[in-house]
C-alpha cells in the first residue's frame, strides 16, 4: 500500500430523507440500510482500505457521533476520528482535515468520500482512485470522479467537461440540481456527468487553493497548525471551528479554481439519498416490492419500499409506489413520488410530538 495515500471519510450528515430510520441521534451511515450485514460507513471504510492504509483513513463527523464511529469501526483509532463541534458544511471540515494530514505527511494525496454511498464494483472504484491519486501526485490539480448519467435526474448536480481525448478531462463548469428539461439537454450533449461528491487532491494543492480563494478561513485554521495532532488540538477547535463560514467545498473552492479536472468513473454508483434510491438499488419481489427485514404478504400491491425492524409480518393490499417504514414508535406510510418532502414531514412531527422522534 502507498503510505502517501489518505482518505477523509465524510460521516457527519443526518440523512433526514431516510426518516424514521435515520435520526439525528443515529443517522443513516450507521445503519445497515440494504440488509447486507454491514452498515454504510463500515462498507465505505472497507472499500477505501483496499488501497489506503487503514491508519490513514480519517473519519470526519460531528462530535456527538464519536463513540458510534469507534464502535462501528474498531480498526480505527481515536486519532483518526476528526470531530466538528458545530455543523459548518463541507469546506471548513475539509480544510481542517487537510491541514492535519499535511502536518503528518507533506506528500499526502487524499480522497474525500461520503460515507453513505453504495458502489457495487469495488475493483473499478479502486482502479479509478489509483488513476486519480497518480495524477494528483504529479500535478497541481483538484480532481473529482464523475458518474455517467443514465437518466435526466434532477436531484444531482452536474459536471460539464471539455471534450478532449485524455481520460482525465478539464472541468468546464459545475451546475447545481437542474430542472428536468435542462437535465435532458445535458444528457443529449454527452459531456455532462453526475457530481458524486468524491474529490481527490494532494494536501498541498487543496491547502493552496484555500489560501487563494478562502483567505479568512485559511487564516482561522492555520492559527492552529502548531497544536494539530497534539493534545491541545481539541480546545483550539472547540473555540475556533464555530467561527468558520458555513459553506460547501463546491462554492468555496471548486467553482473558482481553474485547475479542476474530472475522471468519468467506470463503476456503478448510488448515493442512497432517499427511500426511492434505496428501492432502485434493492432486489425486488415478483410484485416489484423492495423489502428489507420484513416478511411481506402483498395483494394487488407493487412498487413499494417496505422496511421494518426485526422480522415483522407486513400485509399490504391495494397500495402502489409507497414507502412503508416501521421503526419502534413511528410508522411511515408515504407516497414515493413525494419522498423529497419527508424533511418537511419530520419537522412537523418534531414540532407536534417532540424532538425525540427525529
Amino acid at each position: 500500500m502507498e503510505k502517501n495515500y489518505y482518505a477523509i471519510l465524510m460521516a457527519g450528515g443526518v440523512g433526514s430523507r431516510f426518516w424514521p430510520v435515520s435520526t439525528t441521534e443515529f443517522p443513516k451511515q450507521f445503519h445497515d440500510m440494504l440488509g447486507t450485514g454491514e452498515t454504510l460507513i463500515q462498507r465505505t471504510f472497507s472499500r477505501l482500505s483496499k488501497i489506503i492504509p487503514k491508519e490513514n483513513i480519517f473519519i470526519l463527523t460531528n462530535e456527538r457521533y464519536n463513540d458510534l464511529v469507534l464502535e462501528q469501526l474498531p480498526e480505527a483509532a481515536q486519532r483518526q476520528v476528526v470531530t466538528e463541534p458545530a455543523m459548518r458544511n463541507t469546506a471548513p471540515c475539509i480544510l481542517y482535515a487537510a491541514l492535519k494530514i499535511q502536518k503528518e505527511n507533506s506528500d499526502a494525496v487524499m480522497v474525500v468520500a461520503p460515507s453513505d454511498h453504495w458502489i457495487e464494483d469495488e475493483d473499478a472504484f479502486a482502479h479509478n482512485l489509483r488513476q486519480s491519486f497518480e495524477a494528483c501526485s504529479k500535478d497541481d490539480i483538484l480532481m473529482t470522479l464523475g458518474i455517467q448519467p443514465t437518466f435526466p435526474n434532477t436531484g444531482y448536480g452536474y459536471i460539464q467537461y471539455n471534450e478532449e481525448a485524455d481520460a482525465i478531462k478539464k472541468v468546464a463548469q459545475f451546475t447545481e440540481k437542474p430542472n428536468y428539461e435542462t437535465a435532458k439537454k445535458f444528457l443529449d450533449q454527452g459531456n455532462y456527468l453526475w457530481n458524486a461528491g468524491i474529490f481527490i487532491w494532494s494536501a498541498k494543492s487543496i491547502v493552496n487553493a484555500f489560501a487563494k480563494f478562502q483567505k479568512e478561513m485559511t487564516a482561522l485554521f492555520e492559527k492552529g497548525i502548531e497544536v494539530y495532532n497534539t493534545s491541545e488540538e481539541s480546545s483550539f477547535i472547540e473555540k475556533n471551528y464555530p467561527l468558520a463560514e458555513n459553506v460547501s467545498i463546491d462554492y468555496a473552492i471548486l467553482e473558482h479554481a481553474e485547475n479542476v479536472y474530472v475522471l468519468p468513473a467506470t463503476f456503478d454508483w448510488n448515493d442512497l439519498g432517499t427511500w426511492g434510491s434505496l428501492y432502485d438499488k434493492l432486489d425486488k419481489t415478483e410484485a416489484k416490492n423492495a423489502v428489507v427485514n420484513a416478511r411481506v404478504l402483498s395483494e394487488d400491491s407493487s412498487g413499494n419500499m417496505i422496511r421494518t425492524s426485526g422480522d415483522k409480518i407486513v400485509v399490504v393490499d391495494g397500495l402502489e409506489d409507497y414507502i412503508i417504514v416501521d421503526k419502534e414508535e413511528v410508522l411511515l406510510i408515504y407516497p414515493k413520488k413525494k419522498e423529497q418532502d419527508i424533511k418537511q414531514v419530520l419537522k412537523k412531527v418534531k414540532d407536534t410530538y417532540g424532538e425525540k422522534y427525529g
